[in-house]
């Protein structure tokens, strides 16, 4: 039968004060007579009326000192060392108390009560706190969830402690992998072994295990990671040392699995020569300021201290929201000018002005549209976005007196089978011509692949996929992807744009690529749920294989040529590749422009495939309105409307019959 402590739990607190000072009055006096009877050996102590009245005034002195050494303002659930500090200081002033009283009695009392008194004292003070405390939270632990810490080092104990203290979890067991710790007692749980989990997690039932290991390097936590994923339960983490050291997080914080410790990857320290050396103490402009890579940008630029920072961005909400955020951002009291502009990169006049009027001296172009289908059904918007925006942008730096100019690129520019891979090539070439011309802008291009959790990347989605109950949605089972966190690539480019002369190409170096369905497999695996397939029927969510979209690959590459040279930076490699002059780009631009003009589809996909593109596109053309105009050509009807109207018969006449028929 188990007693319910929900009357005492919810009394006012004023309430439990005083039934916890009668409590202490009550043990107070218990001691002394306690004390006195074990001395002399006889229960004649507790009928002694002059030591009653001795324990009482004792009591009643006690009480004013504990109040007076804040034993009551404590609160007993969330009691620790401190707590045992401060109830030794006020047992040693009550026996204090008590050998001043008994000097003016007679007989006094001797100096062994008095010590021993003081450990009783101790003891019921002490014992009632940490009584009530053990049945708060016995009650507290029957309504929450067994859950299995790996990691016994001192993340995991801060861990355990705060979960002992919250209504959700209850740790029952420390998994480590040093052997050392092999069946040792941490914070009262006993440590296991790896290779014990499969069984801790069965005879425990746990909802989850918790990794505790914020100092492991990122390739450790990835091979732990492969080892929880076999076992289908959920896992979470806590936050990396990183963020603890600087603020961003506590260790008590419960986070599901960052994706970038599925990947292994070991962000490299930063060379600060090369943050500061287009930043520091400049005008800098980032178009595309709210977007994922523009945002991310505009973070780290901040760091740097900039003299201004100018956000352009299209998107009046994605601006407003970037602007809100660094607003608070710690660096803005360096006294940084934040200049939210409300424009579009294909604006000439516009640019021109904003140039004009902040004399910037550098500019990170981020800005476009880059969803590869999205772009794919709107070519003709897509193009100009993408191209001529960018050689809006590049010509009014020119004549601004831009000092450096760095685009932003993307894989899907390397050997493009779609629209907007090919527009950034295009971007590229734009860039490299500029910069062979002899432009007083340094010009230089900056290409990588993926970043985990942008908008529109694989990884949100999966996550919203598997939330519903699935099915997780892959588009083909060999399809791979290079990822790098959207941090590391914002200060990647950042530092690239310091390097070289003009015209050069960055490659950053993303490691090994990513297979999709096993990063499906690993998110699905790590939320709790086992995969259903052909071998497992029972199991949770099924992984479903939709097509490749239109003008998407099945690998993504990095370099044209091949090759690539090392900087100075290891994560950073250029790559030399070939160009047009600018008059050969510039009448081609002209032509391209007048085809994107009149919508002519046929021709802006020629003209692609005739440029230094290597754009090979694998299926007939998805744009929106060229396939509605090929539906309507491919109508009966209206090829019967189109066939009268050749031969001069007017459209009335041909719908005349019928409209008197109606």
């Amino acid at each position: 039968m188990q007693i319910s402590l929900q009357p005492l739990l919810r009394l006012p607190r004023c309430v439990k004060r005083r039934v916890l000072v009668a409590v202490d009055a009550l043990i107070v006096m218990a001691s002394v007579h306690l004390a006195a009877a074990l001395h002399l050996e006889s229960l004649a102590a507790f009928l002694d009326l002059q030591l009653g009245s001795t324990s009482l005034i004792v009591a009643l002195i006690s009480l004013v000192l504990f109040l007076w050494l804040g034993l009551y303002r404590v609160v007993i659930r969330y009691m620790n060392h401190t707590t045992v500090l401060r109830a030794a200081l006020a047992v040693m002033a009550s026996a204090g108390v008590l050998l001043l009283v008994t000097k003016f009695k007679s007989p006094p009392l001797v100096m062994p009560i008095i010590i021993t008194y003081a450990l009783l004292v101790l003891l019921g003070i002490g014992g009632v706190r940490f009584l009530l405390r053990e049945l708060y939270l016995q009650h507290q632990r029957r309504k929450c969830r067994p859950v299995i810490i790996y990691g016994a080092g001192a993340a995991g104990c801060e861990l355990a402690v705060a979960l002992r203290h919250g209504i959700e979890f209850e740790p029952v067991a420390f998994v480590d992998d040093w052997r050392g710790l092999d069946g040792a007692l941490v914070e009262g749980l006993r440590v296991y072994q790896p290779v014990a989990l499969a069984a801790l997690i069965a005879e425990h039932k746990a909802a989850m295990v918790l990794l505790a290991v914020p100092s492991a390097p990122r390739c450790r936590r990835r091979e732990i990671l492969q080892r929880l994923s076999a076992l289908s339960v959920p896992v979470k983490t806590i936050p990396g040392s990183a963020d603890v050291i600087a603020g961003r997080a506590s260790l008590s914080e419960v986070r599901d699995v960052a994706l970038e410790d599925l990947l292994g990857r070991e962000p490299v320290p930063p060379f600060r020569e090369l943050l500061d050396a287009e930043v520091r103490g400049k005008t800098v402009m980032v178009t595309g300021a709210g977007g994922s890579i523009g945002s991310e940008l505009c973070r780290q630029i901040l760091e740097q201290q900039p003299a201004r920072l100018l956000l352009l961005d299209k998107c009046e909400f994605a601006l407003y929201a970037i602007e809100q955020e660094l607003l608070r951002h710690p660096a803005m009291r360096a006294g940084v000018e934040l200049k939210p502009l409300l424009a579009s990169v294909q604006h000439r006049e516009a640019l021109a002005t904003i140039f004009a009027t902040f004399e910037v001296d550098t500019v990170y172009h981020a800005a476009a549209y880059k969803h590869v289908p999205l772009v794919e059904h709107n070519l003709v918007e897509g193009l100009r976005n993408n191209v001529f925006g960018t050689l809006e942008l590049a010509q009014a730096a020119m004549k601004g007196g831009v000092a450096t100019f760095v685009m932003i690129s993307t894989d899907k520019a390397v050997r493009p089978t779609n629209v907007m891979g090919a527009s950034k090539r295009l971007a590229e070439l734009i860039c490299q011509a500029f910069a062979r011309a002899g432009s007083q802008t340094r010009f230089c291009m900056v290409r990588f692949g993926n970043v985990l959790g942008s908008s529109g990347s694989v990884v949100p989605r999966f996550r919203q996929q598997i939330e519903q109950g699935g099915p997780v949605e892959v588009t083909h089972p060999d399809i791979t992807r290079y990822f790098m966190t959207i941090p590391e690539a914002a200060q990647l480019v950042i530092q690239a744009g310091a390097m070289g002369s003009g015209g050069e190409v960055f490659v950053l170096d993303m490691g090994e690529p990513v297979r999709i369905r096993d990063l499906a497999l690993n998110m699905i695996r790590l939320s709790g749920f086992s995969v259903r397939d052909a071998s497992n029927p029972a199991g949770d969510i099924e992984i479903v294989y939709t097509g490749l979209r239109p003008g998407e690959k099945l690998y993504e590459e990095l370099l044209i040529g091949g090759t690539a040279t090392r900087t100075c930076h290891d994560r950073i490699l250029t790559s030399s590749e070939r160009y047009w002059e600018w008059p050969m780009l510039d009448a081609f631009l002209r032509r391209l422009e007048t085809a994107l003009a009149n919508t002519d589809h046929t021709l802006v996909r020629q003209l692609l495939q005739a440029a230094p593109l290597d754009y090979r596109p694998t299926e007939e053309l998805a744009d929106l309105i060229w396939q509605a105009r090929q539906a309507r050509v491919a109508t009966p009807a209206v090829r019967h409307v189109q066939a009268g109207l050749a031969s001069g018969v007017t459209l009335a006449a041909m719908l005349g019959p019928v409209a008197k028929g109606g």
